[in-house]
């Protein structure tokens, strides 16, 4: 499925359950073809069943299973990389997903890498330098490693892609993301960010009324990304990449969804 400007749009598969049979039934039902695919983790069985002719892989995605997004200040100290007991086994985890996201053909590989902090000089190098690893990981396996925005600002995150200057590293923008994490305005990040995006996630929220809490992730279109802007913002920037949607709340997941592959379709 496609809209007015031609970008793919695609669904998280997290989005729709962690059972790859169940994801692809809902794919049909949707009559959609494209998806986000999580691998960290993935079986060979896994892998098998995922490579196939009714879908096609926009991006894969890895986490870390010692994440913990329970309050901001949790995910803060847990989040990606940063920890500094979980980097061997996270490191493990990222070339095993590398190895699955090239058997299966994706040209990306995304995840959240953590929370960035240029203020405190040792924790940025020792960020700087894992996220270097990374990325020659991904580069030697043909593959572009996306982190996903929301963890810092435009401004810090393009800081640290100008410093590394790496062929491999990019953006998977979720506009969402920025706004639950208060870390500024999505469509002006955009506009500071749009040389390094190649995948985006199409996702809505309303920012927290108390500083230093979640926000609320919201259906698309019912939140404050303003999606018209948004793709105005990406159309300017020469995005030629695909959409996925995410949603991660709520009680309707496919209704919300249906509701976001109709609105993307009058865009």
């Amino acid at each position: 499925m496609k809209h007015k400007p031609g970008w793919p749009i695609g669904i998280c598969s997290w989005s729709l359950g962690h059972d790859l049979s169940e994801v692809a039934a809902c794919l049909r039902k949707l009559h959609v073809r494209h998806v986000h695919l999580a691998v960290g983790g993935s079986t060979k069985a896994q892998l098998g069943m995922a490579k196939s002719p009714d879908w096609t892989i926009t991006c894969a995605m890895v986490n870390f299973p010692q994440e913990n997004y329970s309050t901001l200040e949790s995910i803060r100290r847990t989040g990606g990389i940063v920890p500094d007991r979980s980097w061997p086994a996270n490191r493990r985890r990222f070339i095993k997903a590398c190895n699955a996201a090239k058997h299966l053909q994706a040209p990306y590989i995304s995840m959240h890498a953590g929370f960035l902090d240029h203020g405190n000089k040792a924790a940025a190098g020792k960020f700087y330098r894992r996220m270097r690893d990374l990325a020659d990981i991904a580069l030697n396996r043909g593959l572009t490693l996306l982190m996903e925005t929301g963890q810092e600002t435009a401004a810090d995150m393009r800081k640290f892609l100008v410093d590394m200057d790496h062929p491999a590293l990019g953006i998977n923008f979720d506009p969402a993301n920025m706004i639950l994490y208060g870390k500024g305005n999505p469509v002006k990040a955009v506009k500071t960010l749009g040389p390094w995006i190649r995948h985006v996630h199409i996702k809505d929220a309303k920012k927290s009324k108390k500083r230093g809490e979640w926000g609320a992730e919201v259906p698309w279109g019912k939140g404050e990304v303003d999606g018209k802007a948004f793709l105005r913002g990406l159309r300017a920037a020469g995005f030629k990449g695909a959409f996925a949607i995410e949603r991660e709340a709520g009680s309707n997941r496919m209704g919300d969804i249906k509701s976001a592959l109709k609105i993307l379709g009058k865009s």
